[in-house]
C-alpha cells in the first residue's frame, strides 16, 4: 500500500514515522483500548527507530489523513540476524491506563452521581477524558470503590447496571455509548468482497434463565418503581426488612436455550427494580448475540465511499454459508498490512447483543423471510 490515502504514520515528540511494511491496527466496541503494532525490516545494521523512539512517549496513528489512535508507546521490539534487523514499535491508547492502573478516590465512595461524572473522576488522575454519547439515565444510588480494582473494572460495574458499552475514540478519550445507528456504506457480501469468513457458533455461555438479585437500603427502595411494567418476565421486588433493606429480583428467559440452564447473578451497588430488569435482558441479549458473532475479511482498510471501516456502525451480511442475510453491528475491526497487502477483519454480531431485547437474529431466504436463524447441521461420513 503505497498510496498517501492508506500510508500509515506514527506521529512520535514531533517526528513522523513512515513506511512500515507490517501493520496491525485493532479497535472495538468491546475493547477499552486500541492497540497498534508496527514493524519494519532494513539491511543491517538497520533503523535508528529503537533510538529515537521509548517506551512511555505520547504517539498517534494516522492512515492518512485519518486519526486512528491517540496513547502512548508501550514498546520497542527488536529483532535481528546476520543479514537484516526488524524494528517496530507498538502502543495502545491512553485508555490503557483505565484498564492497567487501580482505582484511587478519595474517600472511595459516590452517592447519587451519573455514571459519566463517577467515570470521569476515577479517569482523571489518568489523564483520560471522558465522553458520554448517549443518556447514562437515572444517577447511581452508591458507588464504591473496592479494593484493588482497576479504574475500567469499577466503572464497569456501572456500565452494567445501566446496560452502557464502554470504549475509545481516536482521541483516546473513554466514551460511554450503546449500539449505533451509523450505517456503513459497503455490504459484506460471501463470494464478492469477503476474503474469509468464520464463526464459532457456540452457545455455551447462554441460559434458558438470567436471574439478578441484589439489596437496596430502604430509604432508597422508592426512587424507581420496581415492579412488573406488563412487558418481559416477572419483575419485582419483596421486603426483607421494612426497617433495613429491600431484595430486588429481576429474571429474564432466553427462549433460544430449550434445557433448564439458569444463571444468578448478584447485582453491585443498590439496584432498584427497573436497574435489576435492564441488567437481566442485557444479559440475556448480549449472550444470545455473541453466539452469533461472526469475523470476515476483506481487501482494503476503507469502504466504497472513502471512509475508514468502523467499529458501531450497522453492515447489511449475506453469508449463504451460515445462512445471514441482515443487518449486524461491526463490533470490531483490525486493520493489517503485510506482504500479501491490506486487509481489514472486521468481527460483527447481530445488533440485539448490545441492546436489551433478547433476540435470536433473523434470516432470510427463498420462501423464509423473517425465520429464526439457527447454525447449519454439517454430518460426517
Amino acid at each position: 500500500m503505497t498510496d498517501d490515502r492508506n500510508r500509515v504514520r506514527l506521529l512520535v515528540n514531533g517526528t513522523d514515522f513512515g513506511g512500515w511494511k507490517s501493520v496491525g491496527i485493532a479497535a472495538g466496541i468491546d475493547r477499552q483500548a486500541r492497540d497498534f503494532d508496527l514493524s519494519v525490516t532494513d539491511r543491517w545494521p538497520g533503523s535508528d527507530v529503537p533510538r529515537r523512539i521509548a517506551p512511555g512517549d505520547a504517539c498517534q496513528v494516522f492512515i492518512g489523513a485519518d486519526l486512528v489512535l491517540t496513547g502512548y508507546v508501550d514498546g520497542t521490539p527488536i529483532s535481528y540476524d546476520a543479514k537484516s534487523v526488524t524494528v517496530g514499535v507498538k502502543g495502545r491508547s491512553k485508555t490503557a491506563d483505565l484498564v492497567d492502573c487501580s482505582a484511587i478516590h478519595e474517600p472511595g465512595q459516590f452517592k447519587g452521581r451519573k455514571v459519566e461524572q463517577i467515570a470521569a473522576e476515577l479517569a482523571a488522575p489518568y489523564g483520560v477524558a471522558v465522553l458520554a454519547a448517549v443518556d447514562t439515565g437515572a444517577p447511581i444510588a452508591d458507588h464504591q470503590i473496592q479494593q484493588g480494582e482497576s479504574v475500567f473494572e469499577s466503572i464497569d460495574r456501572m456500565l452494567k447496571l445501566r446496560a452502557l458499552l464502554s470504549t475509545d475514540d481516536a482521541d483516546g478519550r473513554l466514551v460511554l455509548t450503546r449500539a449505533g445507528s451509523a450505517r456503513a456504506a459497503t455490504d459484506l457480501v460471501v463470494g464478492e468482497n469477503v476474503l474469509t469468513g468464520s464463526a464459532s457458533l457456540d452457545c455455551k455461555d447462554r441460559f434458558s434463565e438470567y436471574r439478578i438479585k441484589g439489596q437496596r437500603t430502604a430509604d432508597g427502595a422508592g426512587d424507581e418503581d420496581a415492579g412488573d411494567d406488563g412487558d418481559g418476565p416477572d419483575i419485582g421486588a419483596f421486603t426483607a426488612d421494612a426497617a433495613a433493606t429491600s431484595q430486588v429480583a429481576a429474571v429474564q428467559a432466553d427462549t433460544g436455550i430449550k434445557r433448564k440452564r439458569v444463571l444468578v447473578i448478584v447485582a453491585d451497588g443498590q439496584p432498584d427494580g427497573g436497574t435489576a430488569r435492564e441488567r437481566a435482558r442485557w444479559e440475556a441479549a448480549h449472550r444470545a448475540g455473541k453466539s452469533f458473532e461472526t469475523s470476515y475479511t476483506v481487501q482494503g482498510w476503507r469502504q466504497a465511499d472513502g471512509r475508514l471501516w468502523v467499529p458501531n456502525e450497522l453492515v447489511r451480511v449475506r453469508d449463504p454459508i451460515i445462512g445471514f442475510d441482515l443487518e449486524m453491528l461491526i463490533s470490531a475491526v483490525s486493520y493489517s498490512l503485510s506482504e500479501s497487502g491490506s486487509v481489514t477483519t472486521l468481527t460483527v454480531a447481530p445488533k440485539a447483543a448490545y441492546e436489551l431485547l433478547p433476540e435470536t437474529p433473523q434470516a432470510k431466504g427463498k420462501g423464509k423471510t423473517g425465520a429464526t436463524l439457527t447454525p447449519p447441521v454439517v454430518e460426517f461420513e
